[in-house]
């Protein structure tokens, strides 16, 4: 039951002018506990600044439509919305002032923050154009081709959310999150039909808010560009037409594929490996998901293990509910069948020794864990099996160097295991399947009639030098290529803006490294032959 305030606040939430007022008696004073644009606030003068003079004298360029809400996302769109202009772009920056995509929030509360979000763009509005949804106006019902889609971003969000495969409607979260979503998808979709754009840009593309108006954009056809941030520093993940956290690849992959690499190419490589098996980021990283131990070599953890002389199979697992896992399926139901049945599989096998790395990253993951749902389905496991869990003292990259075959579902790990000449079998949908260095089954079938041949003959299924090469070759341009220069990540968006002002980044230097990228947001088409 509610408590007596949020009864008043809900009740005040529908009645008109209520926040207005309470707005204006307040003198602006907003206390938003999570929402906060302060930053924003403190920096807007001096980005406006900056970027006035390079909008001034820049070519008429298009109309671009950025979304977000979560106000961090509202901050970093500010910035890349004002990039924008300073090269002559009109930009209209639309948001939903949410603090968080699971808690419901009285309507009242929402108008106030709503009122402190648009005090806080207004003072763009020189060059930004800000849009409030809550203020646009719907259309009643969507058209039922685009509502399934709708559907199927609440379904994602739920899994998202709970960090589950399997999802009831019935479900609270489920419930807000389809409420929100569909709002989002009538607002843009009304405001589209009446000032259509050039472009539009989303983060993510596929969960919350942010896959909703993806999807409307998409059923207009009108041009959408998607983004997200991975590990490296100065970088951005972007895709046109497509959900970025899909990673697809295979345009890249046609262009680049027949290039060798060169030696400094290799190098640059051997390098960002090493450096992706630390426990704390270096300056080429904004993040690295956590390791709990340096390593310590192969020897140190097959003691620590208590593994013997047979042959060491290793499952490094993704993180229930990930975007990079949601709808990756190829032949099995879930990824948590996935598991389960190798899992069976493996009981059966005392030849080998499974190793199931669990993902650290559920070290923050509110869902259940991988091994959870293992237990629940094989509840005692023979020596043969060993788990290492997510704050185990053990660096994953230690246990790729003594595993003889690697089993993965979308974890990019599969790709670093195919690097060292590891034979790999993929599970599900990733980027890297189909490039001609893994084994990529279509079915149950094949998956295990290839599991039988591989552990029979395992020194016979490494990698072949021509196999090597490729996925060198291929890990190269995913990560190096694929992700495009950009100044500002979203991990450490005020640092890198202290570090790249807007006036160098709009600058004739600054363009040397980004134009390119800003002009593929704002919808020209990538051409991957031309990078350099």
């Amino acid at each position: 039951m509610k408590a007596p305030k949020e009864m008043l606040k809900t009740l005040l939430g529908e009645l008109p002018g209520t926040a207005e007022i309470y707005w204006l008696l307040r003198q602006g004073q907003y206390s938003g506990g999570h929402f906060s644009l302060r930053r924003l606030q403190k920096y807007l003068p001096q980005l406006l600044a900056q970027t006035m003079p390079f909008a001034q004298a820049a070519s008429p360029g298009r109309q671009v439509f950025i979304f977000a809400t979560l106000h961090y996302w509202i901050e970093h769109a500010a910035l890349l919305g004002l990039a924008l202009t300073g090269q002559g772009h009109r930009v209209t920056l639309a948001y939903l002032p949410y603090a968080d995509w699971r808690k419901p929030l009285n309507r009242f509360d929402l108008r106030r923050r709503d009122m402190y979000t648009l005090s806080i763009l207004r003072l763009a509005e020189l060059l930004l154009k800000p849009l409030s949804l809550l203020q646009a106006q719907p259309v009643k019902a969507l058209p039922s081709s685009l509502q399934s889609l709708i559907d199927q971003v609440t379904v994602f969000d739920t899994q998202y959310t709970l960090q589950i495969e399997d999802v009831n409607p019935l479900m609270g979260i489920y419930r807000l999150r389809r409420e929100r979503n569909n709002f989002a998808a009538c607002t843009t979709f009304g405001y589209f039909q009446a000032h259509r754009a050039d472009v539009v840009i989303v983060p993510n593309g596929m969960i919350l808010e942010f896959g909703a108006i993806y999807e409307v954009a998409r059923h207009l056809g009108i041009p959408v560009v998607s983004y997200e941030f991975g590990d490296q520093a100065n970088r951005v993940w972007m895709a046109q037409e497509s959900q970025i956290v899909r990673h697809e690849t295979d345009d890249l992959w046609e262009s680049r594929r027949p290039l060798p690499l060169s030696k400094v190419q290799r190098e640059w490589l051997e390098k960002l490996l090493k450096g992706r098996q630390n426990t704390t980021p270096d300056s080429t990283f904004a993040r690295l998901y956590p390791q709990f131990a340096d390593v310590q070599g192969g020897k140190r953890v097959r003691a620590v293990l208590g593994l013997d002389s047979r042959p060491v199979v290793l499952l490094p697992t993704n993180v229930l509910g990930d975007s990079l896992t949601l709808g990756r399926q190829v032949f099995t139901a879930t990824m948590t069948e996935w598991i389960t049945r190798l899992v069976h599989y493996f009981v059966n096998h005392p030849e080998v020794q499974l190793v199931v790395r669990i993902h650290p990253g559920e070290v923050i993951s509110r869902g259940p864990s991988i091994r959870e749902e293992i237990e629940k389905v094989v509840p005692e496991l023979p020596e043969h099996i060993h788990f290492v869990n997510p704050k185990d003292p053990i660096n994953t990259y230690d246990l790729l160097e003594i595993a003889d075959l690697g089993l993965v579902y979308t974890t990019t790990t599969g790709l670093e295991m195919a690097t060292r000449g590891i034979p790999v079998i993929i599970g599900g949908k990733t980027h890297y399947r189909n490039r001609g260095f893994t084994i990529d089954p279509n079915s149950w079938d094949e998956y295990f009639a290839s599991l039988d041949r591989v552990l029979a003959d395992l020194p016979g299924h490494r990698l072949t030098p021509e196999q090597l090469g490729l996925a060198w070759n291929y890990a190269y341009r995913f990560f190096r290529e694929y992700p495009r220069p950009f100044p500002w990540h979203l991990a450490c968006y005020w640092d890198d803006l202290r570090e790249r002002p807007m006036e160098y980044v709009l600058s004739a230097e600054g363009q040397a490294q980004y134009a390119s990228t800003f002009r593929q947001m704002a919808g020209e088409p990538m051409d991957w032959s031309a990078i350099e």
